[in-house]
C-alpha cells in the first residue's frame, strides 16, 4: 500500500524530509481493527517527531495521529466494531502512524465518528479532543455538573489552537466561565466563537488584565503554550486550592514552591499515555470519543477544521508541516485522500 515516511530527520524544506513509499498492507489480529484512511489531521506532535535530529531509521518511520476512516477488517477478539463502521481516533505514538492508505489501531482507543460530520470534519477532532477532555476532567478534576461549576473560572492559554478550540467548547458547555488567551484579532474572534467568554492577551500581564474584568484569580488553568514563559504568571493568578495542567514540556525545571502556600496542584497531560503504557483504563479514550461524538451530533461541540488539503502524499504533507511549523495555525489542518 502507499504511505509517506522518513528515514532521516530533516528540515521540512528538504524533499527527503517526507517521501512517498510502498509498504505491505497490514492485517488485523487480536483487538486491532484495520481502517481504510479517508482523512487525517496534522498536529504539532507530527512536526516535533519529524524535526531535524542526528538519527536515521533503518525502516521508514510513518507519522500521523489523527484519523477518520472506515473499518475494513477486525481482529478475532474485536467486540466494539465491525467492517463498514465509520471511525475516528488518534492512535498510539509508539505504533506506525496514519500517513498511509490503511492503518491499524487497537479498538479500545477508537470510536464511531460523529454521524453528522464528513470524514474531513471528523479527522480534525480525535487528538485534540482526547487531550482537552483528559486535561479538563482527569488532570484538572473539573466536574461535569454545571451546578458545581457555576461561578468557577478557567484560563485556557492559546485558546484558538487545536486543543484550545475544543477545551473552550467543553469548559463552556459544562458551566465554567472560560477566559481564553489570544493575541491577534482573528484568534480573539475564533476563541470567542468557540466558547470563550473573555479573551486576554498572552503577551501582556495576566493579573492586571484579569483585574480589569473583575477577576482576582482563576480556579483552573490549562496551559497550551510555553509553560516556561507563563509559569510565574500562572502561579500568581491561580486560586487557593486551584489546579494547573499543561501539555507543553519545559526547558527549565519548574519552581513548584510557587504553588505551595496556595495548596495548588500541577499536572501534565499527554494523550498518548494510556496507549503507550497500555494502562488498564485505556478504553476511557473510546468512551470519551463516543461521548463527544454524541455532543457533536447534538450540535453542542463543533469541529475545529479550518483548512483542508487533498492527497495523502509526501508533497501535500510537506506543505501541511510547513503550515503547522509557522505557528500561525487557527484550528486544525486536515488532508483528505
Amino acid at each position: 500500500m502507499k504511505a509517506v515516511g522518513l528515514t532521516k530527520y530533516l528540515p521540512i524544506s528538504d524533499p527527503e524530509s517526507l517521501v512517498d513509499i510502498t509498504i505491505a498492507k497490514p492485517h488485523a489480529t487480536g483487538h486491532d481493527i484495520l481502517v481504510k484512511v479517508k482523512a487525517i489531521s496534522i498536529n504539532p506532535v507530527d512536526v516535533k517527531v519529524r524535526a531535524p535530529k542526528d538519527k536515521e531509521e533503518q525502516d521508514p518511520k510513518i507519522l500521523g495521529w489523527d484519523v477518520a476512516g472506515v473499518v475494513e477488517e477486525v481482529g478475532e477478539e474485536v467486540t466494539l466494531f465491525q467492517p463498514g463502521d465509520e471511525v475516528y481516533y488518534a492512535g498510539s505514538i509508539d505504533k506506525p502512524g496514519c500517513y498511509s492508505e490503511h492503518h491499524l489501531v487497537e479498538e479500545n482507543i477508537a470510536a464511531k465518528k460523529p454521524t453528522t460530520l464528513s470524514f474531513a470534519e471528523a479527522a480534525a477532532l480525535p487528538l485534540t479532543t482526547i487531550t482537552a477532555w483528559e486535561a479538563l476532567f482527569d488532570r484538572l478534576g473539573v466536574s461535569k455538573s454545571k451546578d458545581i461549576n457555576k461561578g468557577k473560572s478557567i484560563l485556557i492559554i492559546n485558546a484558538a489552537g487545536g486543543v484550545g478550540s475544543i477545551a473552550t467548547q467543553l469548559a463552556s458547555y459544562f458551566g465554567l466561565t472560560v477566559i481564553g488567551t489570544a493575541s491577534r484579532p482573528e484568534t480573539v474572534e475564533w476563541s470567542k466563537k468557540h466558547g470563550a467568554h473573555l479573551v486576554i492577551n498572552h503577551h501582556e500581564d495576566f493579573l492586571s488584565q484579569l483585574e480589569k474584568e473583575g477577576f482576582s484569580a482563576v480556579n483552573y488553568i490549562l496551559c497550551l503554550h510555553s509553560t516556561d514563559m507563563h509559569w510565574d504568571q500562572m502561579a500568581k493568578i491561580i486560586a487557593p486550592q486551584g489546579h494547573i495542567a499543561s501539555i507543553v514540556e519545559t526547558e527549565e525545571p519548574l519552581d513548584l514552591d510557587l504553588l505551595k502556600s496556595k495548596s495548588a496542584s500541577f499536572a501534565w497531560e499527554f494523550m498518548f499515555t494510556r496507549a503507550l503504557f497500555q494502562t488498564e483504563d485505556r478504553i476511557e479514550q473510546h468512551r470519551l470519543l463516543d461521548e463527544v461524538a454524541k455532543l457533536v451530533d447534538q450540535g453542542i461541540i463543533k469541529t475545529t477544521i479550518n483548512e483542508q488539503l487533498r492527497g495523502i502524499n509526501a508533497s501535500t504533507l510537506r506543505t501541511a508541516h510547513e503550515k503547522v511549523e509557522s505557528n500561525q495555525m487557527i484550528g486544525k489542518l486536515v488532508i483528505v485522500e
